[in-house]
């Protein structure tokens, strides 16, 4: 399946705000919202009102990104959140928080959600003992979630239990740090989520 694989930072520089895709380096000076706070490409003579439509996209692709998602496979979440009783836009933040690989980046064993995504799909992850590959699997309450024990001797976890100590774990999950295990105790409410995106703009683009 197609990636976008060029530069990340010109993506958070089209949203405007930072959306966290290259781990340490988006809290340093470095960063380049920091640093270069305005749209890439020619610098454009004035100002240009966006559409509500516009504004719609611009929401539904600050989400897609942050996730590390192609259309398609956004799209068919958001089919999955519409299916769910509920708000529409509140179950679809709770899907996309939900993915493997975003409880990776959540609890902590990875700086990002592209790097949690690499881990579980070279098999470095297990969910409830069993070694699973694919990011996009749903984590439920009561799932368990660990690394492979041989996987434990790399220098990534090594580096990765250094690290973990001053990282802090959503109230929707629990950590043992000791063991580098954690578990999802329930669905994350949509207070208990911070986002950079407007869900709600995106239920309105897809319901055009």
């Amino acid at each position: 399946m197609s990636r976008y694989i060029g530069p990340s930072c010109r993506i958070c520089r089209r949203a405007g705000v930072k959306l966290f895709l290259k781990g340490e380096r988006c809290y340093a000076p470095k960063c380049a919202v920091e640093r270069r706070n305005a749209p890439p490409g020619p610098r454009a003579q004035r100002r240009r009102r966006i559409s509500d439509r516009g504004a719609q996209l611009r929401e539904k692709q600050k989400a897609r990104f942050a996730y590390g998602m192609m259309e398609g496979q956004f799209r068919t979440v958001f089919a999955k959140a519409e299916r769910q009783t509920g708000i529409t836009g509140e179950n679809l933040v709770k899907l996309l928080e939900l993915r493997l690989d975003n409880v990776v980046y959540r609890l902590g064993f990875a700086d990002s959600r592209k790097e949690a995504r690499q881990l579980v799909r070279h098999g470095h992850i297990t969910m409830n003992g069993v070694k699973t590959d694919i990011p996009s699997a749903i984590a439920k309450p009561g799932d368990t979630i660990a690394w492979k024990e041989s996987s434990k001797k790399t220098k990534y976890y090594e580096a990765a239990t250094q690290k973990i100590e001053s990282k802090t774990t959503p109230n929707w999950l629990s950590l043992d740090k000791q063991s580098m295990a954690g578990k999802v105790l329930t669905i994350p409410e949509r207070v208990d989520i911070d986002t950079q995106f407007d869900e709600k703009k995106i239920v309105e683009y897809y319901s055009r």
